[in-house]
């Protein structure tokens, strides 16, 4: 007759036998996926894409290969606006923009994009859509400048929107986030509000003020440097003049001393007694010269022969 086994170990076995289940039921869980017709599903292995799945039910490898769900559904944001509680709110970072015949115009419009490579949305950037969002303002901007504020606010809006949306599409492909542009559309155009009208008046304002400064100071350059110049030339020419002068009675100076030299060689004495006199006729004017030999008893004057 068998004996009967423990307690013990048929509560083990029963432990056991729960267990497998357990990790039975999570091997099954975690070893297939569903996709939804709107999504696209990303399946990786230690980070690297293994494939990319369209609707149905898949399996993979539990705790090793991982899904990423991407929703393909077609998404829209307003740029110039942004829509809380079921109403639009003027954003004027956004909206206002400057036009060709600078004037400002307050314009709005509605993005719809949707993803077109789940991978390079996924992986390429953080936040695709926020880089979109950003491309398409830069794209509104350098279109929008090229039109004068009454087309922009009138008729050329569907151009306008033609143009955004090519080029848009161009940035988004060469940037290679994984959005593509399902449409893009003018919602409103008017002109902005009068403060903004003001401080763009202000803008201008200032612009023209600065320029006047400077057409001034080139206006007074323009009549201050030849009067400048012309100073500079006659203290120059006038400095040669002094020069050459200068220079030209050295040289007669340097001449008639030489002449006197001369003169000195031939007759020492007399040319002494002669710059003697000459040299005190100079000095005293009124001094009246008599010439005598010392042994005279009288002196004679000698006066003026005129």
């Amino acid at each position: 007759m068998l004996k009967n086994k423990p307690k013990s170990f048929i509560s083990i076995k029963m432990v056991i036998v729960g267990i497998i289940i357990v990790l039975a039921l999570l091997f099954i869980n975690n070893g297939y996926y569903s996709v939804k017709e709107q999504e696209q599903a990303i399946l990786t292995m230690f980070g690297k894409v293994v494939r990319v799945d369209t609707a149905g039910l898949y399996f993979k490898i539990p705790f090793v290969q991982s899904v990423h769900l991407i929703d393909m559904t077609t998404h829209g944001i307003g740029i110039g606006y942004t829509i809380k509680d079921g109403q639009n709110i003027t954003v004027d970072d956004e909206g206002v923009m400057i036009t060709s015949d600078f004037n400002f115009v307050d314009i709005d419009f509605y993005l719809e994009y949707k993803v077109s490579d789940p991978v390079a949305a996924y992986y390429n950037s953080t936040q695709p859509d926020v880089i979109m969002k950003n491309m398409a303002l830069a794209c509104i901007r350098n279109t929008v400048v090229n039109y004068p504020v009454d087309d922009v606010i009138t008729t050329a809006k569907g151009q306008i929107q033609a143009e955004v949306k090519e080029t848009l599409q161009k940035e988004l492909t060469d940037k290679n986030i994984g959005l593509s542009v399902v449409n893009i559309s003018v919602q409103d155009a008017e002109p902005p509000t009068q403060e903004i009208v003001q401080a763009f008046k202000s803008v201008e304002t200032a612009k023209q003020g600065k320029e006047t400064a400077v057409n001034n100071a080139k206006k007074y350059q323009s009549e201050e440097l030849p009067k400048a110049e012309a100073t500079a030339d006659k203290i120059v020419q006038d400095a040669e003049a002094a020069k050459e002068a200068r220079i030209a009675e050295a040289e007669g100076q340097v001449a008639r001393f030489n002449e006197m030299y001369e003169q000195y060689r031939l007759q020492p004495y007399i040319t002494k007694k002669r710059l003697f006199y000459e040299t005190m006729e100079d000095v005293l004017p009124e001094l009246k010269v008599i010439i005598t030999d010392g042994n005279t008893q009288q002196l004679l004057p000698l006066g003026e022969f005129n």
